[in-house]
């Protein structure tokens, strides 16, 4: 059984506000970044995919571009959003190959590994 966390909310604290239903994304594929104690990989961030990004991500050991039908994954092309393994963010923003992101769509979570200041610099709903 899923042990959906209670605090579903963005780094505003207020409710998640969906990242993409095409292509369907978050741990659960509800859209949204939402997590729970099986999420290991803490699938937090609502980043918008780059031709770099996704370019880097492949040489980084995770495939995000190639489809694998098997699993129903359409694979991502540059302008697609996606919830983000926060670590992974972080990782490829000290590579200075971060993507933008939502933050409004960004669970709070992320922020016990990405510095909240570190994912402002890369918001794009950010006045």
């Amino acid at each position: 059984m899923n042990k959906v966390l209670h605090d579903q909310v963005n780094v505003f604290g207020e409710p998640l506000i969906p990242c993409s239903h095409n292509p369907k994304t978050g741990f659960f594929r509800t859209g949204c970044c939402e997590t729970s104690v099986e999420d290991v990989g803490s699938h937090t961030v609502c980043a918008i995919m780059t031709d770099e990004f996704l370019s880097y991500s492949r040489q980084a050991g995770n495939d995000l571009s190639t489809p694998v039908p098997a699993f129903g994954f359409q694979g991502l092309q540059a302008g697609d959003q996606w919830c983000l393994c926060a670590a992974r963010f972080l990782q490829a923003y000290q590579e200075g190959k971060a993507p933008r992101i939502v933050l409004g769509a960004t669970h709070i979570r992320s922020t016990e590994i990405v510095p909240l200041e570190v994912l402002k610099e890369h918001a794009i709903d950010l006045n």
